[in-house]
């Protein structure tokens, strides 16, 4: 007797219906599964024949085959697990014929409970295409399935539970529909984001209109905590969309059954040692990669020129077209991948290029290097903006808004504890960090937080109020100088301004003529342009001694 159960299968994100067809013959007993096969549906053989007899039913000792149809294709995984199952025991007539509107998957553990599967969203978007009614799935499934309208969706927990629904003893109820509830999650805001007015004025246009973006700035300066809060300043999904993105993430098996439904904006950050086919997609069984995860969303690059060239490369194609295309000798798959690319770099490979405490040490040849790891058609595809320092101002906010009440939450302090005055906090700024962010900031109030409470829990005091003036006593001496305007004038010493990644910076720029040849010393860590400039400065005095009225030969004297 031969039996037909309908099923469904993937490719890539694409479900379609695969006919379990199963005969029972004369012969010696075997149990034979044809249809291009893999490894996983073959053992199903060993999975089915033990989930049978845990379940109380008889397995018929004949000669099975089985047939995955259409043949052509190439059956993956352990959906298939539950229709054959049961089209070995209708063929067998333990149960009655099944519904011709039904269709059925899940994987079957060795006591017959069902196990979830992924990428059912895509395939009960199939069946509902199709004009199947009913479908049985593992019950940690079902929310996911409700989400195809037009479908009635049963959850089935295990095969005593199905089989009794099917000869009508126990009637199983069907899942209720879906329906998203309160988030529990919610996105980083970017209204958090302190300063920065400019780059975040840049990043809404961005977002409105879709615009890729580079964000060059130095370690601190706050790129990726805006990029990180970028989806919550986008438009929110349709339904459409969530749907699409679900699929993906159905697919790749990274749905909540709790949440199945993806209805806010995918934020994805891949390391930078992430491979060409993490980012694009592929594999020996090809699934969606990163450019995919994002479809609908952000795609995040941090330390965009530690990426490999090759790696960066592939999201040309995906960037004009929306979708990126697989292709291999098995055949070729398309995947959506329309997203907001948003990559971070540092001026140059220390990071600390132009910090005004002169740790960078890369050359003007090591920042052009540094810089050209990223393609010219790349950065085509993408606006760049440039982010400065937090104002002493502005730190100080952040401090007592943000830092201030984390760090003292993280030690187990009460505000009444620990009470900081302004004037400490920009002592620590002043004398204690010199950063373009906060970083350095954060770890000094962690460790006047750290002292606080070891003082606390010795019982020296019962609170502390930290002053400027008493700094010291918690961080030690000072890191560094303030600036200072001298009280007079002196002789070969002109004061200059200078900007740098990090602020401004005062430079004092000091002269002195000795006797020699004539050859021009430089010191201070000078690039080549202010080399330049300096050789430019007695070139222009030399030719202007008269006027000056100065010896022209003073520099030999």
């Amino acid at each position: 007797m031969m039996v037909t159960v309908r099923s469904l299968g993937l490719t890539g994100i694409t479900g379609y219906e695969v006919s379990v067809e199963c005969f029972l013959s004369g012969g010696l007993p075997g149990f034979d599964v044809v249809g291009l096969p893999d490894a996983a549906v073959k053992e199903s053989r060993e999975r089915v024949r033990a989930a049978v007899k845990n379940c109380g039913a008889k397995f018929p000792v004949s000669r099975i085959t089985v047939n995955l149809a259409p043949a052509r294709v190439r059956k993956e995984g352990t959906v298939y697990d539950l229709p054959i199952l049961l089209g070995i025991l209708a063929a067998a007539e333990e149960i009655s014929p099944l519904p011709q509107g039904a269709a059925f998957l899940g994987e079957l553990s060795l006591s017959g409970a069902l196990r979830p599967v992924t990428g059912v969203l895509p395939m009960a978007l199939t069946a509902a295409r199709l004009g199947i009614d009913t479908l049985y799935v593992p019950e940690a499934n079902a929310a996911e399935a409700t989400l195809a309208d037009g479908l009635t969706v049963y959850g089935v927990t295990d095969v005593r539970q199905l089989i009794a629904h099917l000869k009508g003893e126990q009637v199983m109820t069907p899942a209720p529909r879906w329906t998203p509830g309160h988030q529990d999650r919610p996105l980083p805001d970017f209204a958090d984001v302190m300063g920065q007015e400019n780059v975040k004025r840049a990043l809404e246009i961005a977002a409105a209109g879709g615009h890729n973006v580079l964000l060059v700035g130095s370690p601190g300066a706050g790129k990726s905590m805006l990029a990180r809060r970028l989806p919550s300043i986008l438009t929110d999904m349709t339904r459409a969309e969530a749907l699409q993105t679900t699929e993906i993430y159905s697919v790749a098996g990274m749905t909540d059954p709790r949440h199945p439904l993806v209805d806010t904006r995918p934020f994805r950050s891949p390391h930078h040692t992430a491979s060409t086919v993490s980012l694009s997609g592929g594999g020996g069984i090809p699934r969606p990669g990163e450019i995919s995860l994002a479809h609908n969303g952000v795609l995040f690059l941090d330390e965009l020129p530690e990426f490999s060239k090759a790696a960066l490369e592939t999201l040309r194609q995906p960037l004009e077209d929306g979708f990126v295309t697989i292709t291999r000798a098995s055949g070729s798959l398309t995947l959506p991948s329309r997203f907001m690319l948003v990559c971070a770099m540092n001026p140059c490979k220390c990071g600390w290029y132009g910090h005004p405490s002169g740790r960078c040490r890369c050359s003007p040849r090591d920042v052009r290097r540094y810089h050209a790891r990223v393609s010219g058609p790349l950065l085509d595809r993408m606006e760049v903006i440039q982010l400065s320092s937090y104002t002493d101002e502005e730190k100080l906010q952040i401090a007592k808004q943000h830092l201030l009440p984390k760090q003292r939450k993280k030690h187990g302090l009460k505000p009444s504890q620990l009470r900081v005055s302004d004037d400490a906090i920009r002592e620590i700024i002043t004398l204690y960090t010199r950063e373009s962010g906060v970083r350095v900031l954060e770890r000094n109030l962690a460790a006047v937080c750290r002292k606080t409470a070891k003082r606390i829990a010795l019982g020296e005091c019962k609170s502390v109020q930290l002053r400027a003036g008493s700094v010291a006593n918690y961080l030690g001496p000072a890191r560094f100088e303030p600036e200072h305007v001298y009280a007079q004038d002196e002789v070969g010493l002109v004061r200059g301004l200078a900007w740098t990644s990090v602020g401004g910076e005062v430079l004092d720029v000091e002269a002195a003529v000795l006797d020699g040849t004539g050859k021009l010393e430089l010191t201070g860590n000078l690039g080549d342009v202010m080399k330049e400039s300096a050789q430019a400065a007695v070139t222009y005095i030399r030719s202007r001694a008269q006027m000056l009225g100065i010896d022209p030969e003073f520099y030999k004297k």
